[in-house]
């Protein structure tokens, strides 16, 4: 029987502007302009964050799941929320 292993996912450094994400051998920089539902939140729901697989991550405490092709291409917007509310 094979495991399945995904990349580790960690955010190693936030600034003023965005935030530096790895995963496995990859560093992605989000900027908070182009994903601004990091931009108010606090340094802790920044770095408590998944890989739920080979190609996405998933912030648990802001409920929000982020392909790494949306990272990648933030054009893309292929994120969402479980839960839509206000």
């Amino acid at each position: 029987m094979s495991a399945i292993r995904f990349s580790y996912a960690e955010v190693t450094s936030i600034g003023k502007l965005g935030f530096w994400l790895q995963f496995g051998a990859e560093e992605l920089y989000l900027s908070f302009v182009e994903f601004p539902m990091f931009e108010h939140v606090t340094i802790s729901q920044i770095t408590h964050v998944v890989s739920v697989s080979s190609s996405r991550v998933y912030w648990p405490e802001l409920d929000l799941d982020l392909a790494l092709d949306t990272i990648r291409n933030p054009l893309a917007r292929d994120y969402h929320r479980a839960s839509y509310g206000c």
